[in-house]
């Protein structure tokens, strides 16, 4: 099912999205250093779950989208070429001016799964980023699409839990990472260079 893919350049835009530093990474480290571990896997649940969510609804949808219209691929393929320069640009503008959310113990729970779950960009990233990854020759589209989504919930979990067992020196060194304007634009590049390829990549001429 899977032989289509490039599970290198999966990989590396799978882990180039968690780790491009934003608000998130900030709120996880403060509340499991304030509120301690606990807390934190209880925010981390919460954002899973609401990923997991928007995958379901992106696998379903997406099945009879890339079904026989080859406007709607080409639709699909320039709109992920499209987001992932939008995050290489919200990766270079946030230079951590945007506070992180409050939240803890069941709140943080709450938090992490209504802010993804109500989170236009978690959906889009399903659909335009991974959805890149299908190929109607691999089989059932949907199954790809949400078998794709669960490696990128398991490399999500690893960071987020990572961010919350090392705590508050974590979060200290966050902060400074997120207002550096070399990681900024680094990971910028590193985007850029996902979404060149995604162009590159998919087309069907």
């Amino acid at each position: 099912m899977f032989a289509h893919v490039d599970w290198p350049a999966f990989l590396f835009a799978m882990f180039v999205v968690e780790l491009t530093p934003g608000p998130n990474m900030g709120w996880l480290a403060t509340l499991s250093a304030h509120r301690g571990r606990r807390a934190g896997m209880m925010a981390v649940a919460g954002i899973t779950l609401g990923l997991a969510l928007q995958l379901v609804a992106a696998a379903t949808g997406l099945t009879g989208l890339l079904a026989g219209s080859a406007l709607l691929y080409e639709l699909l393929r320039w709109a992920g070429v499209a987001f992932m320069v939008y995050l290489a640009w919200e990766a270079f503008r946030d230079n951590g001016s945007a506070s992180p959310a409050q939240g803890h113990g069941p709140s943080g729970f709450r938090r992490g799964l209504i802010a993804n779950l109500l989170n236009p960009k978690a959906l889009a990233f399903y659909v335009v980023v991974v959805g890149q990854f299908a190929r109607p020759e691999g089989g059932l589209i949907w199954l790809q699409i949400f078998a794709l989504g669960v490696i990128h919930l398991i490399v999500s979990v690893l960071i987020h839990t990572t961010i919350v067992m090392l705590g508050d020196g974590l979060g200290t060194m966050l902060q400074r990472w997120r207002t550096s304007l070399t990681v900024r634009s680094a990971f910028a590049i590193a985007l850029l260079t996902i979404a060149a390829w995604i162009a590159h990549s998919t087309s069907r001429a």
